[in-house]
């Protein structure tokens, strides 16, 4: 994970006190491209990361920086002890290691930042999981898991539609998309990605040597845009009645809202089927002007 790596520079240049590109890259397993890019990313958090050039050059932080829990703001104690998402932890077996570290944690925060932590550990809740959607039975994950942090190529049995295949691939991570778990494998010089609770056994193959410059979440971040894009869009134009306006925001499903202009909405929906059983409801507070017959 990026995190991961950002956090191996910074203690990697505060032990070596200078390193390149190059050895950082080798030391990581990764592209110096890729290091340049979390260089860039370093300086943007705010972390004093200097390049030096010529001989003897190379990356190196600023004199007397040292990272230092008690350097943490009120708001990133806040941030760490909120983001906790309980059940997918538990589902990856780290629920009490993340209870005991933020107990670590906690134990050597400064006062001032302590009473932070603790109402942030006590008052907030993230939930991941909708209203509607029941939990995916995931018995494979932690064999995937193990795929994923150890490199190892996996033949799995994938059920789709009634129809079971076999696949063989190389696991280079596991994304949580609400409370639904899937793994993005590379098969054929493509990297896809299979829901976990569709995935019916799994099997350790041999070792596989990751692609130096694949970064996770950008890669899921484009598949989740290609999906959208290849999702139908039936649009419909209509006046709302401005006393129905607010329940038309809450209400609407399936589709979403593209533009509000005085009481005209443009919308659209997965089908037009979906956007008649929508709109049907709100009888005489909706107008159709263009795209549907109700």
């Amino acid at each position: 994970m990026r995190a991961d790596r950002l956090l191996s520079i910074l203690l990697l240049l505060q032990l070596h006190s200078r390193l390149t590109a190059r050895q950082l890259a080798k030391r990581l397993e990764v592209s110096e491209r890729t290091i340049l890019r979390d260089m860039e990313a370093l300086g943007v958090a705010g972390v004093p990361v200097l390049a030096e050039r010529g001989v003897g050059g190379g990356w190196r932080l600023l004199d007397g920086y040292k990272t230092n829990v008690s350097g943490l703001n009120e708001h990133e104690v806040q941030a760490l002890f909120a983001t906790r998402p309980s059940k997918l932890l538990a589902d990856l077996k780290l629920d009490k290691a993340s209870d005991a570290a933020l107990v670590k944690l906690l134990s050597v925060l400064p006062a001032v930042n302590r009473r932070g932590a603790e109402l942030a550990w006590q008052r907030i809740h993230i939930d991941v999981s909708g209203w509607t959607r029941s939990r995916e039975p995931v018995p494979h994950l932690p064999a995937l898991q193990q795929a994923v942090m150890n490199d190892r190529r996996i033949r799995i049995l994938y059920e789709r539609e009634g129809c079971t295949s076999e696949r063989t691939l190389d696991p280079l991570g596991l994304i949580a998309k609400g409370m639904t778990w899937y793994v993005a494998g590379g098969i054929d010089d493509d990297v896809r990605t299979y829901r976990v609770s569709r995935i019916r056994e799994v099997e350790l193959l041999d070792s596989f040597i990751r692609p130096p410059d694949f970064d996770l979440a950008a890669f899921w971040e484009r598949s989740q845009e290609s999906f959208r894009e290849r999702l139908p869009r039936f649009q419909v134009v209509a006046r709302i009645r401005p006393e129905a306006m607010p329940l038309f925001r809450a209400m609407i499903r399936f589709g979403a809202i593209d533009e509000v202009n005085g009481d005209v909405v443009t919308m659209h929906f997965d089908a037009e089927e979906v956007a008649r059983i929508n709109l049907r409801g709100f009888g005489d507070a909706v107008e159709i002007i263009e795209g549907l017959t109700l």
